[in-house]
């Protein structure tokens, strides 16, 4: 099992002058900190207009910077919204953060699930699914030692050779991202390693993880001329303390990121107030003032807990055959203190007893050859992308804030 970091850059409300330079600089300096203590792969997103939810509108040059001051993490794109960029400059940036890293970028491709993001851009809900795929045809052909051309719907490319290349041949590993447990199985279909940012139990995990291997190795069906990237990664909620209650103590973010989602996510096309007219942190803590008990629920999901806790819920995923836990830390008001602690405590206590496991790969080498049949299970009981613990909120009035 690998173990990723992630980041949203999450800003919440109130803002002072100096706050989003201590975010960017602080979330630099812990991942300079996860690869010292061995941590696999970090991952930041590409969100536009998001007041408080997610201040990362370039992860280009935020992993960029992570390059120079860092040695070994893989550096991933978590992703890059091909709907909102022309496939050459998609091509452009992936092959320079490559060469920056020495060939560590892994590419994660996706759609981007709000119409408040979309439409600045001229996109749409409608046709994100088909503008994405034809962007995926027009964006590998770049990476090969020649001049490519596109003609399409949504892209009119002609002959160009697009420069620089990536080191990592033929491209950097493919990612998708699978912000509904459907996808996942479509990633596979497609190839994709799938970035799953949803936070579900083991019970669910398992049934997703057979439904990925079983698209990919029964029902490939590539959209353009790619290596495949048989992996499948879940986000979890993440703090680790020397106790359960310290690390509850300390990881009210979780439920703020999780109070997001479900605030935004229960409004038409996940459309944003208009900017201003929304203080979601104010929103969030009159909700946990009204649902104490929630709260607390909510904190006991994820792998939010002590190294035994912690170690004892990853025996679960591990038994599931999840190849990749992200962790994510930074979220809500979680202090830079906090959050450099836990990856110190679990990467020294926990982590090195998962990161080494030869049965998953003999396991998924069985399943890729043929020689492992995956029972094909109905995942229709397991399509809360939030998890059985999550939170329950209603999208509030815009308000002054």
């Amino acid at each position: 099992m690998k173990f990723g970091i992630f980041y949203e850059l999450q800003l919440p409300r109130p803002w002072v002058a100096g706050d989003e330079l201590a975010l960017y600089q602080n979330a630099l300096s812990q991942m300079e900190l996860a690869d010292r203590l061995g941590y696999d792969h970090a991952w930041v997103v590409e969100h536009h207009f998001l007041e408080e939810y997610s201040h990362s509108p370039s992860p280009e040059s935020f992993l960029a910077a992570a390059s120079q001051r860092t040695k070994n993490i893989r550096l991933g794109h978590g992703i890059l919204q091909l709907t909102t960029n022309h496939p050459a400059r998609v091509a452009e940036r992936v092959a320079v953060l490559d060469l920056l890293s020495n060939g560590r970028c892994e590419f994660g491709m996706g759609e981007s699930a709000s119409i408040t993001e979309l439409e600045p851009f001229g996109r749409d809900m409608e046709t994100k699914k088909e503008i994405f795929e034809e962007a995926v045809a027009a964006i590998f052909p770049m990476f090969k030692d020649a001049g490519s051309e596109h003609h399409g719907k949504y892209f009119d490319i002609p002959l160009r050779n697009v420069v620089p290349k990536p080191v990592q041949k033929p491209h950097p590993p493919l990612w998708m991202a699978c912000s509904q447990l459907p996808t996942i199985e479509r990633a596979g279909r497609h190839g994709f390693g799938a970035l799953g940012f949803q936070f579900v139990s083991a019970d669910a995990a398992h049934a997703w993880v057979h439904a990925y291997y079983n698209a990919i190795a029964k029902r490939l069906h590539k959209l353009a001329d790619y290596e495949i990237n048989p992996n499948m990664a879940l986000v979890s909620f993440f703090m680790c303390a020397k106790t359960d209650e310290e690390a509850r103590a300390r990881a009210d973010g979780a439920t703020f990121f999780q109070f997001a989602l479900r605030f935004y996510g229960a409004s038409q096309s996940r459309q944003r107030p208009a900017p201003y007219t929304v203080n979601m942190w104010d929103e969030y803590n009159k909700w946990k003032r009204d649902n104490p008990q929630a709260q607390e629920a909510a904190l006991r999901g994820g792998l939010i807990g002590s190294p035994d806790t912690i170690r004892k819920k990853l025996r679960r995923f591990q038994s599931s055959h999840i190849d990749q836990v992200i962790l994510l830390n930074q979220a809500g008001k979680n202090s830079h203190e906090h959050i450099c602690e836990s990856l110190e405590l679990f990467g020294r206590e926990v982590m090195p007893e998962f990161q080494n496991d030869p049965a998953q790969a003999a396991w998924k080498q069985g399943v890729m050859s043929g020689e492992i049949e995956l029972e094909e299970i109905d995942t229709e009981a397991f399509t809360d992308r939030y998890g059985k613990l999550a939170i329950n909120v209603a999208p509030a009035k815009a308000a002054a804030g």
